[in-house]
C-alpha cells in the first residue's frame, strides 16, 4: 500500500486527472442510466471533441513555454473559410485545398511567432490581436454568409471511419484486431522499459504494480475498442488524434526540441545561458500551433459541413481549459501531451453528459468554469505545499 501511495504522490497530476475522468464518467453513467457509455454515444463523443483535442495538443506546447494563444478559435474559423472558398466556390481539388489551408495555418503561426519571439510583444497581446484580425478576415472572406455543402470526400475528414478489412458484419473485426495488436505493443514496451531500468540500476516499482497498471490500461483500451466495433469502428478523427499523441509525446519526451521547450518555460534566463535559442523555440512552437489550429479548422468545417463566420467561437477557451485541467502550470515548464488529452476528455465527457441529462448551456459554461478554477487552484496549492 505504501508503494501505491508513493507512486500516486510522485504522479499526482497525471493520476489525479485520470481518476477525475473516471469519476465524472461514472457519475454520468448513473445519471444517464448508462447512455453515455453506449457505442453510439462514445463514437459521437470522439467526433464532437476531436478538433478540441488537436487544439489542446498545440496549446500545451505553447503553455509549457510560458505563453498563451487566444487566437486559435478565430484561426479555426478563418481556415474553414479558406477551405470553403477554395473547395465550394473555386472548385479546387480537396487534397490541394487541404494543403493550402495547412500552409495558411503555418503562415499565421509565423506571423504571430515573429511578434512574440523576436519583437518581444507578450503573447497575450499578439494573440488577442490575432483573435480580432482573423475573425474579421473570416467575415470579409465569407461576406458574412455561410458556405455549404462540402463534397463528401472532405466531410470524411471528420465523419469517416476506418474500413473493416475483415468484413465482420455487425461487429467491426478490424477494430478488435488493432486493439489486440496495440495491447501486445504496450506489453512489450512496458517490460522492455522495465528491463532497461533494471539493467542500468534505476529505481523501479514492484513488478506487481507494473502488471496491475498495465492490466487496467489494456482492459480500458480493449473495452473501448469493443464498444467502437459495435458501432462503425474507428473514426478517422480518432486516428488523427492518436497519431498526433504518439508523435508529440515522442517529441516532448525523447528529443532535444522537447527538452528545449521545457527548459524555455521552466527558466528562460537559465535556458539562454545554457545556449538554448529560446526565441527560436518560442517561434517554432507558435508555427506548430498555427498548423494544428489549421488542421482543427478543417476538421471543424468538415464536421459542420459548412464554412461559417461564427465557427470556432470560444474554442480557444476549451483548448486552454483542457491544458490546465490536464495539469499544466500557469508559470510554464510543466505539462504533458497526455495530460492535455485527459483534460480535453474531461471537458468533453462533461459537455456530453450534461447535454444528455438536459443541463442548459448557461449552467454548462458555469460548471466548466468552476472545474477550471478548481484545477488551477489545485496546481497552486501543490506548489505552495512544496
Amino acid at each position: 500500500m505504501q508503494v501505491l501511495i508513493q507512486l500516486f504522490r510522485n504522479n499526482i497530476r497525471e493520476y489525479g486527472m485520470i481518476i477525475a475522468l473516471i469519476l465524472i464518467t461514472g457519475l454520468f453513467f448513473l445519471l444517464t442510466d448508462g447512455v453515455n457509455l453506449k457505442p453510439l454515444n462514445l463514437t459521437n463523443l470522439i467526433l464532437q471533441n476531436g478538433f478540441i483535442l488537436v487544439l489542446a495538443i498545440g496549446m500545451v506546447l505553447v503553455i509549457i513555454t510560458g505563453n498563451i494563444d487566444l487566437s486559435v478559435g478565430s484561426v479555426v474559423a478563418f481556415i474553414g473559410a479558406i477551405a470553403g472558398v477554395l473547395i465550394i466556390n473555386m472548385n479546387v481539388p480537396v487534397w490541394l485545398a487541404v494543403i493550402i489551408a495547412i500552409a495558411a495555418g503555418g503562415l499565421i503561426g509565423i506571423w504571430q511567432g515573429f511578434w512574440i519571439a523576436y519583437v518581444g510583444i507578450p503573447s497575450f497581446i499578439v494573440t488577442l490581436a490575432g483573435m480580432l484580425i482573423f475573425r474579421g478576415l473570416t467575415l470579409w472572406l465569407l461576406d458574412g454568409k455561410s458556405l455549404a455543402p462540402f463534397p463528401e470526400s472532405f466531410q470524411k475528414l471528420s465523419s469517416g471511419f476506418v474500413p473493416d478489412l475483415f468484413q465482420g458484419g455487425e461487429l467491426h473485426i478490424f477494430t478488435i484486431v488493432l486493439s489486440l495488436v496495440l495491447s501486445f505493443v504496450l506489453i512489450y514496451l512496458e517490460f522492455n522499459k522495465r528491463k532497461t531500468q533494471v539493467q542500468y540500476q534505476f529505481e523501479v516499482v514492484p513488478l506487481w504494480v507494473s502488471i496491475a497498471k498495465l492490466a487496467l490500461l489494456l482492459l480500458a483500451i480493449n473495452w473501448f475498442a469493443y464498444q467502437l466495433a459495435m458501432n462503425k469502428g474507428i473514426p478517422t478523427v480518432l486516428v488523427i488524434v492518436l497519431v498526433l499523441i504518439i508523435v508529440y509525446s515522442f517529441i516532448m519526451k525523447k528529443t532535444v526540441m522537447g527538452r528545449h521547450i521545457y527548459a524555455t518555460g521552466g527558466n528562460k534566463k537559465a535556458a539562454d545561458l545554457s545556449g538554448i535559442k529560446t526565441k527560436r523555440v518560442v517561434f517554432w512552437v507558435f508555427v506548430n500551433n498555427g498548423v494544428l489550429a489549421a488542421l482543427a479548422g478543417l476538421m471543424f468545417a468538415a464536421r459542420l459541413n459548412s464554412a461559417t463566420p461564427a465557427a470556432g467561437n470560444m474554442l480557444e477557451l476549451d483548448a486552454i481549459a483542457s491544458v490546465f485541467i490536464g495539469g499544466a502550470s500557469m508559470a510554464g515548464g510543466v505539462g504533458t501531451v497526455i495530460g492535455a488529452i485527459v483534460g480535453g476528455l474531461v471537458m468533453g465527457v462533461m459537455n456530453n453528459g450534461m447535454s444528455l441529462i438536459g443541463v442548459g448551456i448557461d449552467w454548462q459554461q458555469a460548471i466548466k468554469g468552476m472545474v477550471l478554477l478548481i484545477a488551477v487552484g489545485f496546481d497552486v496549492y501543490n506548489k505552495n505545499k512544496r
